[in-house]
């Protein structure tokens, strides 16, 4: 399947007004889904599968989000690893750490200032807009 980001984006934006009952406009690239939208853990769930049904085209091959691929389950768990953040603020081993759970993000903010709060804000529209990219393009 072919789409532009632009495609992507307006149906990923979609999923998220109606599974988040936000306003259109509240959904923006950068918001981040618990922070800004106020995604819970069992708004997750449900934005994997509308997520999974809007990007099905062809019922043979389904589009399928491995569980805690997008939203890695255990993230709020990390944030109290003392390994991984120190005083508030997160090390560079759980800097690392996040990049591998969440290579689709970025972390520009965080690099800058790795408090806990910018970490847990990774999870962006754009971050779940790469994430599908990501997997459309793949073979």
């Amino acid at each position: 399947m072919s789409m532009s980001r632009d495609d992507i984006y307006k149906k990923v934006k979609g999923v998220l007004v109606e599974a988040l009952s936000v306003d259109d406009e509240e959904v923006t690239p950068g918001s981040a889904l618990s922070k800004d939208l106020g995604a819970e853990s069992i708004d997750y769930l449900d934005i994997n599968f509308r997520l999974e049904k809007a990007f099905t085209v062809d019922p043979a091959k389904p589009f399928r989000i491995p569980r805690g691929e997008l939203f890695p389950e255990n993230l709020p768990q990390m944030m109290n690893d003392e390994s991984l953040v120190k005083d508030g603020h997160v090390t560079p081993a759980g800097i690392v750490e996040l990049k591998k759970r969440l290579p689709f993000a970025s972390f520009t903010l965080v690099e800058k200032d790795p408090t806990v709060e910018n970490a847990m804000s990774l999870i962006t529209v754009d971050a779940v807009v790469n994430y599908v990219q990501s997997k459309i393009a793949a073979p």
